[in-house]
């Protein structure tokens, strides 16, 4: 009798440096972690490797002034209206940097209350109580003398004061525009670069359509190498993360062939078909900071076929509630296995969540692999997973 379902592992694994075998490491790291823990491996087991681990491995990175090299190029004129840019430390600052080297002036549009992620850019109780709407259009010098005095309860800091010190720093213009409208840096240039990143596509669209010279996403900055750099061909510099002052890692590009190659090893060295991927950023929403974690363009740029599509799931609690309301004990129990049992065999491989949030398996599975590995010094950048695709009809 089975009295256990979803078993989640943390695998610790060498540090991971540039031009490692990571799909070596990863098995190694996996084997080794058996002989200790004891446990055997399944199929459709899944083992995830944080994108972190795999940009590092592949070298995959730019220069603050390589990305200003590559705006200088598509924005000639030497200014830039940036919109929606998110307010991070770690995600933004160091593409601003360069943006700001390479330009003569940067207008910012920035949304508010907050960033497309749910980062803070003024108190939200005072907004509620000014005369602005969130249709209004705010001047930097208004924003100052009603939001100005704001600090983001997490970091202690204003983005604003702290984006702006670091473009002046790099001999750049900088004015700020607070609308939650892209139009609205149509009045101040026609030479856009929208950074917003789930909406990106339908921005770009909208910018082109409504007039604008020049219209770049930030997916399309360093999405071909400047000379030796590092690039992405799909993402550009979406999905990247500070590595120095002068460096940033940009999101993997040969994800796909490394979870290929990390399931053919563990099918040699096991005998299982194990599922692989690549996860970033977790998609949940914090309740007290209200910041959504997904800052990057997808949870899982990568990952094997068996891990494509939504969950085969009944939700166990509204078939008890509904169907069998009077049954109870193993005579509910048996009931239910005997339902599982039945949706499996008329679905016939075809997907079905019915009383459950429809979201991908890479979607549900990144954000466990997220929440499991932190973004700290657990050291675990391999996360393994078993009984995921279990249900209470398996004994």
């Amino acid at each position: 009798m089975r009295t256990v379902g979803t078993v989640v592992r943390g695998i610790r694994t060498p540090i991971i440096k540039e031009n490692d075998d990571l799909a070596t490491i990863v098995v190694e790291s996996l084997l080794n972690a058996q002989k200790y823990e004891k446990f055997e491996f399944k199929n459709r087991d899944i083992v995830a490797i944080t994108e972190a681990v795999v940009g590092i491995s592949e070298g995959n990175y730019v220069t603050v002034d390589e990305i200003a090299k590559d705006l200088e190029a598509k924005f000639p004129t030497k200014e830039v209206g940036v919109v929606f840019p998110i307010l991070s430390r770690n995600r933004f600052s160091m593409i601003l940097k360069g943006i700001a080297r390479a330009m003569n002036k940067i207008t910012m549009l920035i949304s508010f209350p907050s960033d497309e992620v749910g980062n803070g850019i003024l108190d939200e109780e005072k907004l509620e109580s000014s005369k602005y709407t969130l249709a209004d259009v705010i001047s930097e010098k208004e924003y100052y003398q009603n939001f100005g005095d704001f600090i983001h309860p997490f970091t202690g800091i204003n983005m604003i004061d702290f984006y702006k010190d670091l473009i002046t720093k790099e001999n750049c213009e900088v004015e700020f525009v607070f609308a939650n409208d892209a139009k609205e840096i149509l009045n101040y240039t026609k030479n856009v670069l929208n950074c917003d990143i789930h909406t990106r596509y339908k921005t770009k669209a909208l910018l082109e359509k409504s007039g604008a010279n020049t219209v770049y996403g930030l997916y399309e900055i360093m999405n071909a190498p400047i000379g030796n750099s590092g690039f992405n061909p799909e993402y550009g510099l979406l999905g990247s993360n500070k590595s120095t002052e002068e460096r940033l890692k940009l999101f993997p590009k040969t994800g796909n062939k490394l979870v290929n190659k990390i399931q053919q090893l563990l099918k040699e060295k096991t005998g299982k078909q194990i599922e692989v991927m690549v996860y970033g950023d977790g998609a949940f929403k914090d309740p007290v900071g209200h910041i959504w974690e997904l800052a990057d363009p997808v949870v899982s740029p990568a990952y094997t076929s068996g891990l494509e599509g939504t969950p085969n799931e009944l939700k166990l609690k509204y078939i008890s509630d509904n169907k069998f309301a009077d049954l109870k004990g193993d005579e509910l129990k048996e009931a239910i296995k005997s339902e599982i049992k039945s949706k499996n065999n008329n679905l016939k491989g075809n997907m079905l969540s019915q009383g459950t949030t429809p979201r991908r398996l890479t979607d549900l599975i990144g954000s466990l692999c997220d929440l499991t590995s932190g973004s700290g010094d657990k050291g675990t950048p391999v996360v393994f997973i078993q009984g995921y695709f279990d249900n209470l009809s398996d004994e």
